[in-house]
């Protein structure tokens, strides 16, 4: 017999919630470290770097985050690494966002202008310095939109974790759903939450963009 939808079921939902806001933490603060790291590579001056991460990049773009995940949860124990449900959903997550956020801010970096990196150069900055000091600074106030735009999608992408039993937001509306049978009522309440929770970094972004680009 199907029960109502009522408060506790809501706060199934927020429960949700609450471990799709803190994946996406997880999984951003990863897609973020090895993103950082292919924009290095992807603009170093040895070709074998380069050709390296252009190729990482081009090769994760290329995959379904569906199949990182079931990579990241079936097959790295194959390999003798067992790893939780959550470590998967955040591995996965963070390769596939790093991949993203390495193409969003090189072209960021390569609208910075060339006399930028030339004037650096004539001061006696090494190539890191120069990236540190001088083009990164610039280049990340361009960044800001794609990042964050880059950002709510991630918290979407979140959902397909429960294929390997994550109960995130999507998953609970699912479970939440068996029970009440009120399919328009869950979702419909999934929706307000994803947007009560994308919304705020969207306008976040845009004053944050507005004060820097003063």
């Amino acid at each position: 017999m199907f029960r109502q939808f009522g408060l506790n079921e809501l706060l199934m939902l927020l429960s949700g919630l609450q471990w799709t806001a803190g994946l996406t933490v997880l999984a951003f603060a990863g897609s973020f470290a090895l993103g950082l790291l292919l924009l290095i590579l992807r603009v170093a001056r040895i070709g074998v770097l380069r050709w390296t991460a252009s190729g990482w990049i081009q090769t994760v773009q290329g995959t379904p985050l569906l199949g990182l995940l079931f990579v990241a949860f079936f097959a790295l124990p194959l390999f003798g690494w067992d790893v939780s449900k959550w470590v998967a959903a955040t591995l996965a997550l963070s390769v596939y966002g790093s991949a993203f956020l390495a193409d969003i801010w090189r072209g960021a970096v390569e609208a910075i202008p060339l006399g930028q990196w030339e004037a650096s150069a004539a001061l006696g900055l090494t190539r890191w310095r120069q990236l540190r000091q001088v083009v990164l600074p610039q280049a990340f106030t361009i960044a800001i939109p794609p990042t964050v735009g880059f950002l709510v999608q991630l918290i979407k992408n979140t959902s397909l974790a429960s294929v390997i039993g994550v109960v995130e937001l999507s998953r609970e509306a699912q479970l939440v759903n068996g029970a009440t049978f009120a399919p328009f009522l869950v979702y419909g309440c999934v929706c307000v939450l994803y947007f009560v929770l994308c919304y705020p970094l969207t306008a976040w972004s845009r004053v944050l963009e507005a004060r820097l680009a003063r």
